[in-house]
């Protein structure tokens, strides 16, 4: 239906609609994931904004992220800076509708460990600053640890890529490579899939206990890709 919506909205400008993230991976959780869209359309301006601004509303009402907007010549030239996510588009998507605008896209990966080491620096910094807020609050760190996770996941996954190991087909194997790559424990990683695949209670887990265990990974993570 949201192909539908955008045909009508854009008409011929529309290019492509592909889906990426966890709902093109196979690893898509109906509790806690994210339907992840691009849009890539043949121009974009105030025009098809307005035009669009309907079925964005209705999109994000649904409880999904508005869709990304990029004119077909911005993908290209973005994708240096997008090296992550240009990267797993590659990987993994589904085109819903037109062209596959990514399938021939050259991403530059000379920025690509730097990157991924921001973004593994900066999605921590905001993870404490979160936790410092509900540190007494039980369900409030718990949720936090549970909608983290998955990023954690990818970035962990372009880590072991940049020490040149093969991309693992999921979170778990993510997890299991990465601890054996680093010297960390995985356990609060897999213990937080669990409770995302219900098969732990979540009022059975120490939300404190877990996330000093979450964190030290995270940081262990961290130090190796800043030593490649």
């Amino acid at each position: 239906m949201l192909v539908s919506k955008l045909d009508r909205a854009l008409g011929d400008r529309l290019v492509s609609v592909i889906l990426y993230g966890s709902a093109a991976s196979g690893d898509f959780d109906g509790l806690y994931s994210d339907l992840n869209v691009l849009c890539v359309l043949s121009q974009l301006t105030p025009e098809e904004l307005f035009q669009a601004e309907g079925v964005v509303k209705w999109w994000r009402e649904l409880g999904n992220p508005a869709p990304l907007l990029m004119t077909e010549e911005e993908t290209r030239s973005s994708a240096d800076c997008f090296v992550i996510e240009f990267t797993d588009m590659k990987e993994r998507r589904k085109v819903l509708h037109g062209r596959d605008v990514i399938a021939d896209l050259t991403v530059d990966r000379r920025f690509y460990r730097a990157r991924v080491e921001y973004e593994l620096r900066s999605k921590l910094l905001r993870l404490r600053q979160q936790a410092a807020g509900v540190w007494t609050d039980r369900d409030a760190l718990l949720k936090l640890c549970l909608e983290s996770v998955p990023t954690f996941c990818v970035l962990g996954r372009h880590a072991l890529m940049l020490g040149g190991c093969p991309p693992a087909a999921s979170r778990r194997q993510t997890v299991d490579r990465l601890a054996a790559v680093v010297g960390a424990d995985p356990a609060a990683f897999h213990l937080l899939l669990d409770i995302r695949e219900r098969k732990f209670a979540p009022q059975e887990a120490d939300p404190a206990t877990l996330f000093r265990k979450y964190l030290q990974t995270i940081e262990s993570v961290i130090r190796y890709v800043d030593a490649l």
